[in-house]
């Protein structure tokens, strides 16, 4: 009786929760098989075009390999020449003063114009394909029309300069004239790219912010300094990372305007126009996948530099500030 009382009193067992996997049958790979299929091609192809060439270059900058004979392992070798090269430091050189007198007048230029198209004005879409238009023209075409205007002999940019009573410039055959036409080229290519990215970065700030301004009696400018660039930091670091990244890959502009020697006493001979020359002009593909892989280094240390600034400035506290921070608060 008590057995029997104890077990009627007892609770109920509760019930076996279900797992997430027990409530619906297993599927096998072998039914995902068309999903799979369809994704493949992106893979294979990244496969042979892009992965395969990343790590066979990684091999090659340790080789010495022509293009055809056998492949001969040097070691460190290549990378030994290249930190004793003075081209390559050369080329480096170049490619900094390049990016430094294009970069920084590009980016502000292309600031103003996104601020004067953001306000109210007519014909704001034709202003918008304008400024962007240079970005889809033929570089080809650039090349023609720069040489043409930059000309020592009779271009445009010198009769200017005659009409005005100044003296003319050797663009093309002096170093720094070379360095600001190439210069010229990427300003007038990059600036309505990057208006654009700055005119959509403004579409998202509100515009009560520019309407109290104006009530408080700000002028242009004051509202331009005071609130577009700090609200626009993260944007304005974006294109100061992917004009980094362009500026430090630069080969087009001056390999169509100057050719394969990049000018007079290779006043514009770039990192990439470099590696370019030693592996498919000279024939040294060990020696051109070392210099790429140089450039992968540079590239990558400003890009960190870049992370970090953007890291730091949008509030998000390094590991150094947030020890600091946790000392001082024990």
């Amino acid at each position: 009786m008590t057995a029997d009382l104890t077990v009627r009193g007892a609770a109920p067992a509760p019930a076996r929760a279900l797992q997430p996997d027990e409530d619906r049958p297993r599927r096998s790979w072998r039914a995902s098989w068309p999903q799979y299929l369809a994704i493949a091609p992106f893979y294979v192809l990244f496969l042979v075009f892009g992965l395969f060439p990343i790590l066979f270059s990684v091999y090659l900058s340790f080789t010495d390999w022509n293009g055809i004979g056998e492949i001969t392992f040097v070691g460190l070798a290549q990378y030994q020449y290249l930190v004793a090269d003075p081209r390559f430091w050369n080329a480096v050189a170049n490619t900094f003063i390049i990016w430094i007198i294009s970069t920084v007048p590009m980016l502000f230029i292309a600031l103003v114009l996104a601020f004067l198209l953001h306000q109210n004005i007519r014909f704001k879409s034709i202003y918008r394909v304008a400024f962007f238009l240079p970005n889809v023209t033929s570089m080809v075409a650039m090349a023609i029309v720069f040489g043409s205007v930059f000309s020592d002999s009779f271009g445009l940019a010198n009769s200017a300069l005659t009409a005005l009573g100044m003296n003319e410039l050797a663009w093309l055959s002096d170093p720094w004239g070379i360095k600001i036409t190439i210069a010229m080229m990427v300003i007038w290519r990059w600036t309505g790219y990057n208006a654009i990215i700055y005119l959509a970065g403004l579409q998202s700030i509100p515009t009560e912010l520019y309407e109290s301004a104006r009530v408080d009696g700000a002028n242009n400018w004051q509202i331009f300094s005071r609130i577009t660039v700090p609200l626009l930091r993260p944007v304005i670091l974006f294109t100061v990372i992917t004009s980094t990244i362009g500026g430090l890959s630069l080969f087009t502009e001056p390999q169509v305007l100057l050719g394969d020697a990049g000018g007079a006493n290779e006043a514009g001979m770039t990192i990439v126009l470099y590696q370019y020359n030693q592996a498919f002009t000279q024939f040294d593909f060990g020696y051109g996948s070392a210099i790429a892989w140089a450039l992968f280094i540079i590239a990558a240390v400003f890009a960190i530099i870049n992370w970090r600034l953007l890291r730091d400035r949008d509030g998000m506290p390094s590991k150094r500030s947030r020890g600091a921070t946790e000392g001082s608060t024990r």
